[in-house]
This record gives structure tokens, sequence and C-alpha cells, in this order.
């Protein structure tokens, strides 16, 4: 008998897109659900939270809670439910009413700035509303920083609904349904940016429990031209999976503009 052995999921998938070069950063988000796929009613999942050094393994800092946003099979937004945060992690619960595919995660934009007021230097980083309020309009000698970074899970309840693209900067498009990866057996990924195809983006799948490997069996593919990526993950379990498009120069007078216009932080 052929048994099929399902992945937990795909989780914490992540995707950035920068508008100028950043330092290297070894600290990783996740956003880990205790299950991904439910039937029935009365279906829960509960959500680990965190930005750490070591995957799904909280020991940096927990997630915000304020970011993070849950999107029902049918595209309203619901509250998180019984929401703590500690030194290390953020956990919350979600409620899984409807059947279909919940997208639970975050969408955050940034800008670091730097200005000239009379003969002294200025720095800012906050949100594009922030910025409007804070950096008064014609700044000299202008520079900004922009960034959009997602950071999302899949659970789904009953038979998988299709996770639709929201338009804006770097996003995940499931041609294989994030739930419906099986070990063993090729998946493909599409990845758009501002709905266009995403080509030539490299793309890291890591595993999870990788703590105590020596080798945390890292797997790297890119994209064709299309945005799409086949892969083939070798056993079950939790995977982290990670994009980032950098472009553009420093901006001045105003900031820059990224890929697909110049809106408030650079989209991804």
């Amino acid at each position: 008998m052929n048994i099929r052995k399902r992945l937990l999921a795909l989780t914490a998938i992540t995707a950035a897109l920068v508008a100028a070069p950043l330092a290297a950063n070894a600290h990783r988000g996740w956003i880990v659900p205790s299950a991904t796929v439910l039937s029935g009613d009365g279906a829960w999942v509960t959500v680990d939270a965190a930005v750490s050094n070591e995957l799904f393994y909280p020991d940096h800092r927990p997630m915000r809670l304020d970011a993070v946003v849950i999107t029902t099979p049918d595209g309203t937004t619901e509250p998180l439910k019984n929401g703590s945060t500690g030194q290390y992690r953020s956990v919350f619960d979600v409620e899984l009413a409807k059947p279909g595919t919940y997208r639970i995660g975050t969408a955050t934009a940034n800008i670091v700035a730097s200005w000239t007021d009379a003969g002294q230097v200025k720095r800012f980083r906050g949100t594009p509303e922030e910025f409007a309020a804070q950096v008064p309009a014609g700044a000299a000698d202008l520079k900004t920083i922009k960034s959009f970074s997602r950071n999302e899970t899949f659970v789904t309840r009953g038979a998988p609904t299709a996770v639709k693209p929201t338009g804006k900067g770097l996003e995940l498009v499931p041609v294989t349904h994030p739930n419906d990866v099986v070990a063993g057996e090729a998946a493909t990924f599409k990845f758009v940016i501002d709905g266009k195809p995403a080509a030539d983006l490299e793309v890291t799948i890591v595993p999870g429990n990788s703590r105590y490997r020596a080798n945390p069996g890292e797997i790297k593919v890119k994209t064709g031209p299309d945005g799409a990526v086949k892969f083939t993950l070798p056993e079950a379990g939790m995977y982290w999976l990670n994009a980032s498009v950098r472009t553009g120069e420093t901006g001045r007078g105003g900031g820059m503009g990224g890929p697909g216009g110049g809106a408030p932080g650079g989209q991804g």
C-alpha cells in the first residue's frame, strides 16, 4: 500500500522587498500553527510567533501581535483570540469558523530616513504614516530606505480554497496549495511582484527541528521566467520558506520608488 506522507506545513512563508541594501541579519521571523489541516466544526489552532536565531525555537524576541492579520476563506478579516506576548514569543488562537483556507500573517512597511535640519543630522525609523507626520516636507538632504515584508502561514479546515494575491509587492501565489504539499512529490509555487512574475528569484526552504543538526538541510531553488519554482521536500514536517528582492538606490529629496511605482514603503 502506498502511504502518502503529508507535510504538516510550509509555514512562516516570508517575502520581502527592500529598496536599498540592508545589513545581513541572522534573525528569522516565523509563525507556526499547532495544526495546518483540520476538519469538522469547532476547529481551532494555537499559533506561536517569534523572531529568533534558531528556526522555530524562540530565543530572541516575540513577534508583535498588533501586526498580525487573520484572513478568512471569504477574504474578510477577523481578530486573533487569546493573544499573549512573553519574553521570547507571542501566542494566540484562531477559530476556524468557516470551511476553507485561512491566511495568518503580517505585512508591514517600514522607512528609515535621515535629513539635515539647521546643520544637524536628524534620523527617523517607523511606518509610512509616521514618516508623513514626523519628517518635514521638503527636508534638506533627505535620504530614505523603504522596505515591505510579509510573513504568513496557511491553515485549512476541510477542503483547501484558493490563496489569492493582494497585488502588492512580493507575494507567493500557490500552484500547489501549501496544505497539499506531500513529502517526496513535486510541488510548484509561483512568486509575483505587484502581480507580475518574479523571475530569477532565489527561494530558500529550511526544515524545522534543525537546532541539533550539523547540516540544516537548506534547499535553494530559483524561479523561472514565469515566476514559478518547482521543488520536492524530502520528509514531512514544518518548513520555513523565504524570498527577498532588493532594488533601487538611496532616495534623495523625497525618497525612492521601487518596482511598480513609489508607494510608501517599497512593496513586498
